[in-house]
């Protein structure tokens, strides 16, 4: 068998990729994690997590990142960043084209994660940066005591229009249904809370803007077709996801939404490519899941290394 740069390569410094670290540095195998922002991933942006084991009251996003990163490099994981632009099978071994260079490894472990989703309203990307936002975390405090949005029914819109309330005059949570599909002690939160009003069975029809940035939105009711202005200067959108797996979808078999298709063991239909984590088809996307993921994802890499080097001795 060839030598490699690596035994393993993970891609994604998330919860599932840092966890995959983790294990495999602690398993000897030379590992290396790519990352192509930030390490953390999108619990970078989370306000707090209230449901992972250990933290009665919860914990912020970022210093439970941070703890995790400390852990990971604790056996010898190695860091860097760079952006993967594709993997190519060469059987026993995987080259991976990272920033217009090569690097080969015996295994990938994908845990690329998610986007967030774009609205899609025309003028929505020239405003990003000016008043339109994915992150409340990252730009709530820059609207203090002006009105603002948040687009969007779930956890995550619940979640960032009751943190947004820490900054907003007013906060505005639009929903295309008549109930939100957030958990239920998100809701009767929302509900409580004398800065939110929600904006039933809406859509956003277009944007208002001026030299400055955002000044509005024009809300279309799906159930009337009446049209309203509101009068805002921030809009976070918090419509859903997208799986970042764009650079392997020539490679690997993705479901019609774009997650790979894998196996609770992590498996794709490659041997010696794994997916762990959000980017993978599964039926729940928490921290706590991503995690599990990354341990199997490490232990499946590990015992398909020992195959390929047990049949190589043969």
């Amino acid at each position: 068998m060839s030598n490699t740069d690596y035994d393993v390569v993970i891609i994604g410094g998330g919860p599932a990729g840092m966890t995959a670290g983790l294990y495999a540095s602690r398993a000897n195998l030379k590992t290396l994690l790519l990352e192509k922002m930030i390490m953390g991933g999108q619990m970078m942006t989370t306000t707090l997590v209230e449901n992972w084991p250990g933290y009665p009251g919860g914990i912020e996003g970022p210093e439970l990142m941070m703890r995790f990163q400390e852990h990971s490099l604790e056996f010898g994981l190695e860091n860097d960043y760079g952006t993967v632009e594709k993997i190519i099978d060469n059987g026993d071994t995987k080259t991976l084209i990272v920033d217009d260079k090569e690097m080969t490894c015996k295994a990938v472990i994908i845990a690329t994660g998610v986007i967030p989703r774009k609205l899609g309203v025309e003028g929505e990307a020239a405003l990003v940066g000016k008043g339109v936002s994915y992150c409340a975390t990252c730009d709530g405090a820059f609207f203090r005591d002006v009105p603002i949005a948040v687009i969007g029914g779930g956890d995550t819109a619940a979640e960032e229009a009751l943190y947004l309330t820490r900054f907003a005059s007013k906060v505005t949570l639009v929903h295309r249904r008549d109930k939100l599909r957030a958990t239920k002690i998100l809701q009767d939160r929302i509900m409580a809370n004398e800065k939110i009003e929600v904006a039933w069975d809406s859509v956003v029809d277009s944007l208002i803007s001026d030299n400055s940035g955002l000044t509005g939105m024009m809300l279309r009711n799906m159930k009337t077709g009446e049209t309203s202005q509101v009068e805002l200067q921030g809009m976070f959108v918090a419509v859903g996801v997208t799986p970042t797996t764009g650079f392997i979808a020539d490679l690997l078999e993705l479901n019609e939404d774009g997650y790979i298709k894998s196996g609770e063991d992590t498996l794709t239909a490659i041997p010696g490519i794994l997916a762990a984590g959000d980017c993978r088809t599964t039926i729940l996307k928490q921290v706590s899941t991503a995690v599990g993921d990354g341990a199997v994802a490490a232990i499946m890499a590990e015992k398909y290394i020992d195959e390929l080097e047990f049949q190589a001795k043969k």
